[in-house]
């Protein structure tokens, strides 16, 4: 009888503490929760990927070997990037002037504050801003197709500048003189220009600031490059007896080859591509050229960094019909002729003064025509839809001057290293 009992009494137990119907009552409302959880693993599948290597699970990472890992990895990559692209195109769908929007500045300047703010390695800001710069040049080109004229040949510096500013899925025009980019802006047959403007070893790029003076082209943007020479050729140093390249490289190298490479004569050419490739097919002769011609041309590099200043700048004017937005770091250029007597500059400059404006270039050019005077070229901070800017133009209308244009207003860059 004990042994009966026994048995019964776990069974009545079980009965109670577990009824078998009411189980599955959380079942239904724990459908729906899944379903909606779906789409948003069809849209963001994979968060890990996009944290450091550093931040994965230790269990994770013995698990899965990295040869699998990584093939993983980059489907994912894959899926992620055809995203991105297929959002920026859904959202430019909605813009009301898509090639207006799809030129500015600001999308890159957002891609590029967000690399530098949460990048932790190993990549660093740069590489990740070079592998981050045709994915938004292949978006653009899916808007509109972009053309865009520089002053060439193909990989020049003025090239580099050209595909930092416009990747490399534009359809760029090499053209051969800076006159030539400004007339095929101004014919219509390029969306946009690229030239130098302004180099901090020489100063005004005087073909440039003439060719504003005689076309009715807009300053749009600009990119400031950090040019870096070297010496490139196929043989030892001390058997190089002609160094080719473009007269602003060999200036701006001459207290190095001067100390350096005091017996080899120096030769202009019209850039620094051509030098590479006059290095490549003559003995004997060395270019002062850029890396990126050292690798194109297969010409060796014999003296890295030969620049005399190595916070060596050269800044660039996109050039074109475009209305850059405000984004409250700008800068404003004008070109202003006043009357060529006593007092006039100074008058000129009292504006800025007043109302606080911080000029940062000034530079004159004598007048073409045979009355005597000069044009002055100033680029100052601020753009000129806001009310300082607007103030100081009134104020220099009043003068009144000879002259007075406005070349455009457009953001602020940092030199790309």
């Amino acid at each position: 009888m004990a042994k009966k009992t026994s048995a019964k009494a776990p069974m009545k137990k079980i009965a109670k503490k577990a009824p078998a119907k009411p189980a599955p009552k959380p079942r239904p409302a724990a459908k729906p929760v899944v379903d909606e959880k779906k789409p948003v693993a069809k849209k963001a599948p994979l968060p890990p990927v996009v944290r450091p290597l550093s931040a994965r699970p230790s269990d994770l990472s013995s698990q899965i070997p990295p040869e699998i890992e990584l093939t993983h990895v980059d489907e994912q990559l894959v899926a992620l990037l055809n995203r991105r692209a297929a959002l920026y195109l859904e959202k430019m769908k909605g813009v009301h002037a898509p090639s207006k929007v799809m030129f500015s500045d600001l999308d890159q300047q957002t891609v590029w504050g967000m690399i530098d703010r949460i990048n932790q390695g190993p990549l660093t800001s740069a590489e990740l801003k070079t592998i981050f710069r045709p994915l938004l040049s292949a978006g653009r080109q899916r808007i509109k197709h972009t053309r865009v004229a520089y002053l060439g040949p193909p990989f020049s510096f003025t090239h580099q500048a050209a595909i930092s500013r416009f990747g490399e899925s534009a359809d760029l025009v090499p053209v051969s003189t800076i006159a030539t980019v400004f007339e095929e802006v101004n014919r219509g047959h390029v969306d946009f220009g690229l030239v130098p403007i302004e180099n901090s070893t020489d100063g005004r790029i005087v073909d440039t600031l003439d060719m504003f003076t005689r076309l009715p082209i807009r300053i749009c943007g600009e990119v400031q490059v950090h040019v870096h020479h070297n010496l490139l050729a196929r043989c030892d140093r001390s058997e190089i007896t002609e160094i080719y390249s473009k007269p602003q490289a060999l200036s701006q190298c001459r207290d190095w080859l001067s100390k350096n490479m005091p017996h080899a004569r120096l030769i202009e050419v019209t850039s620094t591509s051509t030098a590479a490739q006059l290095a490549r097919d003559k003995p004997n002769v060395a270019a002062v050229a850029s890396r990126q011609a050292a690798i194109q041309y297969d010409v060796p590099v014999v003296a890295e960094c030969i620049e005399d200043n190595q916070n060596n700048v050269t800044r660039f004017a996109v050039i074109g019909d475009s209305v850059a937005e405000p984004t409250g770091s700008d800068r404003t250029a004008i070109l202003l002729q006043i009357p060529h007597k006593p007092g006039s500059l100074s008058d000129a400059l009292e504006p800025f003064r007043r109302n606080k404006i911080n000029l940062t270039w000034i530079e004159s050019f004598p007048l073409r025509s045979p009355a005597v005077g000069y044009l002055f070229f100033l680029d100052f901070e601020g753009h000129i839809s806001e009310p300082r800017i607007k103030k100081t133009l009134k104020d220099l209308e009043a003068l009144p001057p000879d002259r007075l244009e406005v070349l455009g207003s457009y953001p602020r860059s940092e030199p790309l290293k």
